[in-house]
């Protein structure tokens, strides 16, 4: 990505050591500016492809190509607090396993309700997401959290 990623992140699932995940890396990568769009070039050449579809404006969402390992990545503005949410998230759940679990039963209990109803799954997933949160953030202010060094 040469200069345009101020910092490369594994997030979502995956990225936490035990939880439970599909087989779908997410990866962020953290830019200067959304709107420069030279990273969309880049992650082109890469076999990646710009989802405009994507209804969040606080990132720009890229997709694999056929025959990729299903990936997801998310481009955010670099200190911005999407960025910071998902990272904390993320840190979060590798320091509490009793919130990953939590997670993981949630997950599972909603992947048996909805199957493949993708919005209802994410619908009802989002007060887990944002209780786990409020203690994540307490969390943070404790311990004095702040993102740590880039994955890459």
């Amino acid at each position: 990505m040469g200069g345009t990623a101020v910092r490369i992140d594994h997030i979502g699932s995956t990225s936490v050591p035990g939880l439970d995940a599909k087989p779908v890396i997410d990866v962020q990568i953290s830019v200067k500016s959304l709107e420069s769009m030279n990273y969309r070039r880049m992650l082109d050449k890469l076999g990646y492809h710009y989802r405009s579809d994507n209804p969040d404006l606080s990132k720009r969402y890229f997709r694999e190509s056929g025959g990729m390992r299903r990936t997801h990545i998310h481009v955010r503005e670099a200190g911005s607090w999407s960025e910071q949410l998902h990272l904390l998230f993320r840190d979060y759940l590798r320091a509490h396993p009793e919130d990953c679990r939590l997670y993981a039963d949630t997950k599972y209990r909603l992947m048996n309700l909805y199957g493949n109803q993708r919005k209802k799954y994410v619908e009802e997933k989002s007060p887990v997401v944002w209780e786990i949160m409020k203690r994540a953030h307490t969390w943070s202010q404790a311990v004095g959290w702040r993102a740590g060094e880039s994955d890459i």
